[in-house]
């Protein structure tokens, strides 16, 4: 018989973590220096998606592709990532949450060098598939780490602070990739990553702490794995609360991967000028993580998640109301992203930690299923949504106000689901 996770009904006290390894495993690092190298990792996803968006129009000329086949680098980046991230946790919970992150970082420098060498654009998804099955780790064994050694609100205030470590990736990669484009080439783009990685790699060697003792790990077999995945993704509850975070990153992917359009068709700005969308988006997630990180401990997560989603919803309604008035123009049409990724940023941490929580044991395989309905969401949304509404600005308005309003209809249901599950209990 193989060991079984906890039911998923009825999620354990979120405040209660599970046994920490041995002291000298964990006092590497302190909380400021481990959330700063779990966000750098986390980096690698958007510095890999946003920095060479800018680049497009050289890659299609360069390579002699079409547009298509150039957008497909990012969406067989994206269905990598997720069919990936899918796993990163569960062999984290196996094999430790260091090892997977080394091995990971690995795999992507070779990729990484491979879009760089490529002399078409075949080659350049093959590559983009290895930075993809790669890049999802720091995301998803960070995830991990802060809950094999934090609860509760400590968890909440570590995760907001990866968030706003975090948050510099999206600002600066469009604006550095653009840069780089129009004083070099694209290819750059891919080396500047790669050393970055190198870098990586070196202080994750030298300082990234082992958080799940050997005696903690869980068997990697197939049946194991799959009692475990049938469990999570049987469970209403994961759906629900996986499916919060999924809907607001889409509502804001939504704008990120049509920016290729948006910004110089309907706003009219260059390749160096994508400042004027992502500095808003980001602004936005680095301020709504620090308040996430004021409000931990404050107020109860019902009411934090409450407060972030006004602040979407407001700038989704806002939004396609200006659009419906007014033709696309700086800086109204970017400045609502500001007041979305603000709540965005309120609501991401605590979701998380709900989600994570409805299996303590197996927090590496939650993190994965968790990641892996994100990146599948915006999978689709990079190859199929933003394509089809990026023709008008009104139209991906729309779109995230869609999203939000389904990640609000999730999280209310959620809570009528868990009262039920509670009063069944106790009968």
């Amino acid at each position: 018989m193989f060991p079984q996770p906890p039911p998923p009904n009825v999620p354990p006290d979120p405040v209660v973590p599970l046994p920490l390894p041995p002291v000298h495993r964990i006092a590497l690092l302190g909380a400021g220096a481990l959330a700063a190298l779990l966000a750098s990792l986390s980096m690698l996803g958007p510095f890999s998606i946003d920095a060479y968006l800018p680049a497009f129009p050289n890659i299609q000329a360069d390579l002699g592709a079409s547009a298509i086949e150039v957008q497909q680098t990012l969406t067989a980046y994206m269905l990598a990532f997720a069919g990936m991230v899918l796993w990163h946790g569960a062999l984290s919970d196996a094999f430790g949450r260091r090892n997977i992150v080394l091995v990971s970082l690995v795999v992507f420098a070779i990729g990484t060098f491979g879009c760089a060498a490529s002399h078409s654009v075949h080659y350049l998804w093959i590559f983009r598939i290895m930075q993809g099955v790669s890049a999802g780790v720091g995301t998803v064994v960070g995830r991990a780490i802060i809950r094999d050694l934090y609860a509760g609100a400590p968890a909440a205030r570590l995760l907001s602070m990866v968030t706003m470590i975090f948050s510099i990736a999206p600002a600066i990669a469009p604006v550095l990739g653009g840069w780089i484009v129009k004083l070099f080439d694209w290819r750059t783009i891919f080396l500047f990553l790669l050393v970055y990685t190198v870098v990586l790699f070196v202080v994750c060697w030298r300082y990234l702490p082992e958080t799940l003792a050997r005696e903690h790990r869980q068997p990697f077999n197939p049946g194991y794995l799959a009692t475990n995945y049938g469990a999570i993704f049987r469970s209403p509850l994961f759906h629900m609360k996986a499916g919060i975070v999924a809907c607001n990153f889409a509502g804001l992917f939504l704008f990120i991967t049509a920016a290729p359009v948006m910004l110089p068709v309907h706003l009219h700005l260059g390749p160096d000028e994508f400042a004027w969308l992502f500095v808003p988006a980001v602004s936005g997630i680095f301020l709504g993580a620090l308040a996430a990180n004021r409000l931990a401990g404050r107020i109860s997560f019902g009411r934090q998640i409450g407060v972030g989603f006004c602040f979407m919803l407001a700038a989704a309604i806002c939004n396609v109301g200006y659009h419906l008035a007014f033709a696309p123009s700086v800086p109204w049409s970017v400045l609502p992203m500001f007041f979305y990724t603000f709540g965005m940023s309120v609501v991401a941490p605590v979701a998380t930690l709900l989600t994570l929580d409805l299996f303590p044991h197996i927090r590496g395989t939650v993190a994965s299923c968790q990641s892996f309905a994100m990146t599948l969401l915006g999978a689709v949304v990079a190859g199929v949504i933003a394509p089809f509404l990026s023709h008008s600005v009104l139209w991906l308005a729309l779109g995230q106000l869609g999203f939000v309003l389904v990640a609000l209809a999730l999280w209310l249901t959620s809570r009528h689901y868990r009262r039920m599950l509670s009063s069944q209990a106790v009968e």
